[in-house]
This record gives structure tokens, C-alpha cells and sequence, in this order.
């Protein structure tokens, strides 16, 4: 059996009832699972976990689009979260029984879809792209909705499918293939933005930080203190521990306290388990020692 999963970024977090309408859209699609739906008011963003078959995802994710360019418009939008469209991001991962290629394939068919459903520009990212400069999300991204016009106009930003201008309120969207990715915030005691930046910079992989981390600092404005909100794209080779705990000594060096941590969307247990590993130390640990990974298990395994 076939399983991808599909992790949507829209832009808005702030209205429950039109989350709760794309939700339930996109839970009438046969085949199509909704694993998690977070909303983030600070960000003004809502992410959805989607897992099927390529079927259920060329029927789901025409369906979700729908609902957000009919919700959202982007001209009255104001969030901490860079954005690019009212359907921000959407990602294919391979999880069984599928290779990249065919997520790859399967992403391009669908962008391909999508623009001329809705007269919507789509970029490529990550594995579906072919151009090494729109390979990075963040590079894609930059200027944000409100830059999206004129970068439209500067030579090699013309979209992979779709119109050479934004669509009037629902801008752009990128679509691409990826490997497991893990959303990872931790938030600090204080309100210093300057602090968060500068651990940001200290972190993510692009000014000379961890490897695949990428980390932005922002105020969540609400609470009254600031967030190291994370991508953590390779968590077998940077794990979450390791970024854990060099943010933390990055904020002790501003006399700062880690308040908490959070995990955005679903995580892959794999990834708890060597935090479990690495913190207690625990000598030969194996995913057959957890209760219910046995229970699941057949008989002799």
C-alpha cells in the first residue's frame, strides 16, 4: 500500500471556523486521512497532516484550495510567519510503498492542476525543482507576499506553472517533494527580540550554524516573549536534542531561560526516541522495548 504524506501550510490561524471548514472538506475526500490540523494565532498560520495515496491527494488537495483562496485574503493578512500565498507550502513526503520520484512526479501534476484551476502561480521547491536557486523554501519566499509583483518581473522568478503575476489575494503558492521535516519551536523567557535573532543565527545551518536547521526568530506578541521557531529537515543527522540544547546555552550566554518547547504537526517516533536515548542515557534502547510497538507486533517479531 502506497502512503504519502502531505503537510499544507495556509495562512491563517486566527479564524477556527475556517480551519474547521477546510478540515472537514478535505475529511469527506475518500482515501484522504487528516492526521492533525495546529493553528497558530502569533503566526497567523494553520498546518494540515494529510496521508493517502496519490489518488486521495489529487482529489484532496484541489479541495483545500478552494476553501482557503475563497477565506483568505492576503491583502488584510498580518502574521510573524513569512508567507507567500493563502495555501503557503505544500509538500509531498514519501512514507511507504512510494519513492521520491513519484512524489516528485505526483507534486508537479498537481501544481500543474492547481494553476490552471485557479489561476494561481505555483512554484517548485526542494526535490521537484530543478533549478538549483528555487530549491529552498526560504530563498522562494523572500519578499513575502507583499514583494511577490515585482519579483514575479525579475529575470528567472517566473513561476513553474500558472500566471506571471500573484494572484490579487491569494499570491502564490510553492509545491514540492521533501523527506520527513519536523516544525520545532522553543520558546524563551523574555520578551528581547534581538536575543532570538541572534540565537537564530547561531543555529540554523545558512550562517554557518547547525546542518539542516533552518531558524528565524520572532515575538509572539500575546505571551510578551519571543520564539526560535526551527525547520529541522534531517532529523537522523541533527537531532532534536542536539539543537535543544545548543539554543539553550546560546540564551544562557544572555543571561536567557528556555520556557518551553513545542512540536508543530505529527513527529516520527524515531526522533523521540533518541531524545529518550540521549537524556537518560539509556544503554541499547530499542523501538521493541516500547509497550506498544510490541502490542502491534506479530507474534515471533
Amino acid at each position: 500500500m502506497a502512503i504519502i504524506e502531505c503537510v499544507p501550510n495556509v495562512s491563517d490561524g486566527r479564524r477556527p471556523d475556517v480551519i474547521d471548514a477546510i478540515a472537514t472538506s478535505l475529511r469527506a475526500v475518500p482515501g484522504l486521512r487528516v492526521l492533525d490540523v495546529q493553528s497558530d494565532a502569533s503566526h497567523n498560520r494553520s498546518v494540515f497532516t494529510l496521508a493517502g495515496d496519490a489518488g486521495a491527494m489529487r482529489a484532496g488537495i484541489p479541495t483545500l484550495f478552494e476553501g482557503a483562496l475563497r477565506a483568505i485574503d492576503l491583502r488584510a493578512h498580518k502574521g510573524e510567519h513569512p508567507r507567500l500565498g493563502a495555501v503557503d507550502v505544500v509538500p509531498f513526503i514519501p512514507i511507504e510503498g512510494v519513492t521520491m520520484d513519484e512524489c516528485v512526479q505526483l507534486a508537479k501534476s498537481i501544481a500543474a492542476d492547481v494553476a490552471a484551476k485557479f489561476s494561481l502561480p505555483i512554484y517548485l521547491y526542494e526535490d521537484a525543482s530543478s533549478n538549483p536557486a528555487r530549491k529552498n523554501l526560504e530563498d522562494i519566499r523572500r519578499g513575502e507576499f507583499e514583494g511577490l509583483a515585482a519579483k514575479m518581473q525579475q529575470p528567472g522568478w517566473a513561476p513553474d506553472f500558472g500566471p506571471s503575476t500573484p494572484h490579487q489575494t491569494a499570491g502564490a503558492t510553492v509545491v514540492g517533494a521533501r523527506m520527513p521535516l519536523i516544525a520545532y519551536n522553543i520558546n524563551l523567557a523574555t520578551s528581547r527580540l534581538d536575543v532570538a535573532k541572534k540565537i537564530a543565527a547561531a543555529v540554523r545551518m545558512s550562517s554557518g550554524g547547525l546542518r539542516y536547521v533552518k531558524a528565524m526568530g520572532i515575538p509572539l506578541e500575546d505571551r510578551g516573549i519571543v520564539q526560535v521557531s526551527m525547520n529541522l529537515t534531517n532529523y537522523e543527522k541533527t537531532p532534536i536534542f542536539r539543537v535543544f540544547d545548543l539554543v539553550k546555552r546560546e540564551a544562557e550566554r544572555y543571561g536567557v531561560q528556555i520556557l518551553e518547547s513545542e512540536i508543530v504537526g505529527l513527529v516520527p517516533a524515531a526522533a523521540l526516541r533518541q531524545c529518550v536515548e540521549y537524556y537518560l542515557q539509556i544503554e541499547g534502547f530499542s523501538a521493541a522495548q516500547v509497550l506498544e510497538n510490541k502490542l502491534r507486533s506479530r507474534p515471533g517479531e
